[in-house]
């Protein structure tokens, strides 16, 4: 149910902490973030407050987060998708993902919908709602935090929608999963993912926080890119590659390429070339995708000899390439799913 009077102590300091629940002592500012940093869904769990103040708390404010979990679902390669209902009746989904190490990554959403309208993604063909505040980032990490069988190590920003259109919800989210005081997750282990918003590039390069990068290119043929990415008509490839160098001149790091390979759309001897030259002089490694299929979409995934003659081709011509193995996929919860069934959800 919606509701406009929103609480959550997630993505806040021990002094925000202090203020919002009217504590006088600052102490227990502290005390209250290093159980939201454990997740803890209510004030009666946090067990070295004093009685009279956990149940304070506790009539004014049911629940320590702001969203709650609608649906949970899980694939049989252990990802994990969570359909969360936000404060204003508005739904987001968040994914689990599991490597062939065990290690557990959250993927998680920075808007509710998506402005992008990319042609291949699920997500694009919603309308854009209102971006997520920095708390219900945050929110979904604890969620899945919640149900995973173990520590989660990295976060990805390649959920619903563009990050770098919600760039300062984003950073204050990530300054809250970063803090050592807390969860103290690695930047390293923190990746923003954009269809190419070039601004919010020089924005990420200006502002020189050390997360990684990753960029949906697609195709390296501008006029390719521009009917299945709008976005490429305000940035073009030139003015795109011109920021990563300036981004990687900056960080000193390599990126990545996310390369969604479509069936008889961009997977032929004259894409690989175009892309071998699009990367040359750029320290970046090309994360090639299997479209992953969806009803809606009139896009169909590339066969394995298809898949097999694009990265001969980009091997013969030098370009440093992995092949995303999708997980969530039955669930859809892989790259390009997310939405399909959020009014089923609701």
């Amino acid at each position: 149910m919606a509701n406009s009077d929103f609480f959550s102590i997630f993505a806040k300091n021990p002094t925000d902490l202090s203020k919002l629940l009217g504590l006088e002592k600052t102490f227990q500012g502290k005390q209250v973030y290093q159980w939201a940093v454990k997740g803890v869904e209510s004030f009666d769990a946090m067990t070295n407050l004093p009685k009279v103040l956990r149940e304070r708390l506790s009539n004014e404010h049911p629940s320590t987060f702001s969203s709650k979990v609608l649906t949970s679902q899980t694939d049989d390669d252990g990802a994990a998708k969570l359909a969360l209902e936000l404060f204003d009746g508005n739904i987001v989904e968040c994914v689990l993902l599991t490597d062939k190490e065990g290690e557990l990554t959250a993927c998680v959403s920075s808007q509710v919908g998506c402005a992008m309208g990319c042609r291949f993604c699920r997500t694009g063909t919603l309308k854009l709602k209102r971006n997520l505040k920095d708390f219900e980032i945050v929110e979904q990490f604890m969620h899945l935090q919640n149900v995973a069988p173990g520590k989660i190590s990295h976060v990805v920003f390649m959920g619903m929608g563009e990050p770098f259109a919600n760039l300062e919800n984003v950073l204050s989210a990530i300054t809250f999963l970063h803090d050592p005081e807390g969860l103290n997750l690695s930047h390293r282990r923190i990746t923003i993912s954009t269809c190419g918003v070039v601004p919010g590039i020089n924005e990420l390069a200006k502002r020189k926080v050390p997360v990684k990068l990753a960029v949906s290119l697609v195709t390296a043929d501008d006029e390719k890119r521009s009917s299945l990415m709008p976005v490429n008509r305000a940035y073009p490839l030139k003015e795109l590659r011109d920021a990563l160098v300036r981004f990687q001149k900056v960080s000193g790091r390599r990126f990545t390429f996310e390369y969604c390979m479509i069936h008889d759309m961009n997977i032929a001897e004259e894409d690989a070339d175009k892309l071998a030259r699009f990367c040359r002089s750029l320290e970046v490694i090309v994360n090639l995708i299997p479209f992953n299929p969806c009803p809606e979409l009139p896009y169909e995934t590339p066969t394995d000899s298809e898949i097999r003659f694009f990265t001969n081709a980009l091997t013969r011509r030098g370009v440093e390439y992995t092949i995303r193995i999708s997980r969530g996929r039955s669930i859809r919860g892989a790259c390009g799913q997310l939405a399909g069934k959020i009014e089923e959800n609701r």
